[in-house]
Protein backbone atom coordinates (compact mmCIF):
# COMPACT_ATOMS: atom_id res chain seq x y z
CA UNK A 1 0.00 0.00 0.00
CA UNK A 2 1.40 3.14 -1.09
CA UNK A 3 2.00 6.07 1.73
CA UNK A 4 -0.80 8.38 0.73
CA UNK A 5 -3.90 5.17 0.60
CA UNK A 6 -1.67 4.33 3.72
CA UNK A 7 -2.49 7.15 5.68
CA UNK A 8 -6.29 8.10 4.51
CA UNK A 9 -6.79 4.55 6.04
CA UNK A 10 -4.94 5.14 9.09
CA UNK A 11 -6.45 8.51 9.68
CA UNK A 12 -10.12 7.15 9.11
CA UNK A 13 -9.55 4.19 11.46
CA UNK A 14 -8.24 6.57 13.58
CA UNK A 15 -11.37 8.84 13.65
CA UNK A 16 -13.51 5.60 14.23
CA UNK A 17 -11.11 5.04 17.45
CA UNK A 18 -12.04 8.59 18.65
CA UNK A 19 -15.86 8.38 18.12
CA UNK A 20 -16.00 5.23 20.34
CA UNK A 21 -13.63 7.04 22.96
CA UNK A 22 -17.03 8.61 23.98
CA UNK A 23 -18.52 5.06 25.42
CA UNK A 24 -15.84 5.54 28.05
CA UNK A 25 -16.00 9.06 29.01
CA UNK A 26 -17.50 9.10 32.40
CA UNK A 27 -21.31 10.49 31.81
CA UNK A 28 -20.65 12.59 35.16
CA UNK A 29 -17.41 14.11 34.14
CA UNK A 30 -17.98 17.70 32.97
CA UNK A 31 -14.59 17.70 32.55
CA UNK A 32 -14.36 14.84 30.46
CA UNK A 33 -17.58 15.83 28.61
CA UNK A 34 -15.75 18.85 27.31
CA UNK A 35 -12.50 17.46 26.40
CA UNK A 36 -14.74 14.76 24.67
CA UNK A 37 -16.32 17.81 22.68
CA UNK A 38 -12.92 18.77 21.60
CA UNK A 39 -11.07 15.97 20.52
CA UNK A 40 -14.02 14.26 18.74
CA UNK A 41 -13.85 17.82 16.30
CA UNK A 42 -10.33 17.61 16.06
CA UNK A 43 -9.29 13.88 15.19
CA UNK A 44 -11.92 13.29 12.78
CA UNK A 45 -11.34 16.02 11.27
CA UNK A 46 -7.49 15.07 10.38
CA UNK A 47 -8.54 11.97 8.00
CA UNK A 48 -11.25 14.54 6.77
CA UNK A 49 -8.65 16.84 5.48
CA UNK A 50 -6.50 14.26 4.30
CA UNK A 51 -8.88 13.22 2.17
CA UNK A 52 -10.02 16.18 0.61
CA UNK A 53 -6.69 16.71 -0.28
CA UNK A 54 -6.52 13.65 -2.31
CA UNK A 55 -8.54 15.77 -4.89
CA UNK A 56 -6.46 18.89 -4.10
CA UNK A 57 -6.37 21.63 -6.86
CA UNK A 58 -3.15 21.87 -6.83
CA UNK A 59 0.19 20.73 -4.82
CA UNK A 60 0.03 23.82 -3.04
CA UNK A 61 -3.70 22.97 -2.29
CA UNK A 62 -2.64 19.46 -0.95
CA UNK A 63 0.17 20.83 0.97
CA UNK A 64 -2.19 23.47 2.56
CA UNK A 65 -5.00 20.90 3.17
CA UNK A 66 -1.97 18.17 5.07
CA UNK A 67 -1.00 21.24 6.93
CA UNK A 68 -4.17 21.51 8.35
CA UNK A 69 -4.17 17.75 9.17
CA UNK A 70 -1.27 18.22 10.99
CA UNK A 71 -3.06 21.20 12.97
CA UNK A 72 -5.58 18.99 14.23
CA UNK A 73 -3.26 16.26 14.94
CA UNK A 74 -1.37 18.22 17.39
CA UNK A 75 -4.42 19.43 18.77
CA UNK A 76 -5.84 15.41 19.14
CA UNK A 77 -2.63 14.79 20.42
CA UNK A 78 -3.13 17.24 23.38
CA UNK A 79 -6.80 16.60 24.12
CA UNK A 80 -5.67 12.72 24.35
CA UNK A 81 -2.73 13.23 26.95
CA UNK A 82 -5.31 15.74 28.60
CA UNK A 83 -7.81 13.11 29.20
CA UNK A 84 -4.76 10.63 30.75
CA UNK A 85 -2.95 13.78 32.67
CA UNK A 86 -5.90 14.72 34.39
CA UNK A 87 -7.10 10.78 35.10
CA UNK A 88 -10.47 10.95 33.45
CA UNK A 89 -9.49 8.30 31.82
CA UNK A 90 -6.34 6.25 32.14
CA UNK A 91 -3.36 4.46 30.28
CA UNK A 92 -5.64 1.57 28.70
CA UNK A 93 -8.23 4.14 27.11
CA UNK A 94 -6.48 6.48 25.65
CA UNK A 95 -2.15 5.09 25.74
CA UNK A 96 -2.71 3.70 22.57
CA UNK A 97 -4.72 6.35 20.83
CA UNK A 98 -1.76 8.78 21.99
CA UNK A 99 1.02 6.74 20.42
CA UNK A 100 -1.18 6.57 16.88
CA UNK A 101 -1.59 10.41 17.54
CA UNK A 102 2.03 10.97 17.51
CA UNK A 103 2.73 8.66 14.80
CA UNK A 104 0.20 10.27 12.66
CA UNK A 105 1.42 13.61 13.96
CA UNK A 106 5.01 12.66 12.57
CA UNK A 107 3.66 10.93 9.32
CA UNK A 108 1.73 14.30 8.13
CA UNK A 109 4.72 16.65 9.20
CA UNK A 110 7.02 14.33 6.26
CA UNK A 111 4.55 14.50 3.75
CA UNK A 112 4.04 18.08 4.13
CA UNK A 113 8.11 18.83 4.54
CA UNK A 114 8.70 16.61 1.26
CA UNK A 115 5.77 17.89 -0.67
CA UNK A 116 7.09 21.83 0.32
CA UNK A 117 10.60 20.60 -0.93
CA UNK A 118 9.62 19.50 -3.94
CA UNK A 119 7.41 22.37 -4.73
CA UNK A 120 10.50 24.21 -4.49
CA UNK A 121 12.52 22.44 -6.70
Amino acid sequence: MDTRRDIVERTFAFAVQIIRLGDKVPRHSVAGQSLYGQVVRSGPSIGANVEEAQAGESRADFVHKYGIALREARETHYWLRLFRASGILGEPDVGGLIQESDEIRRILGQIVVNTKRNLDK
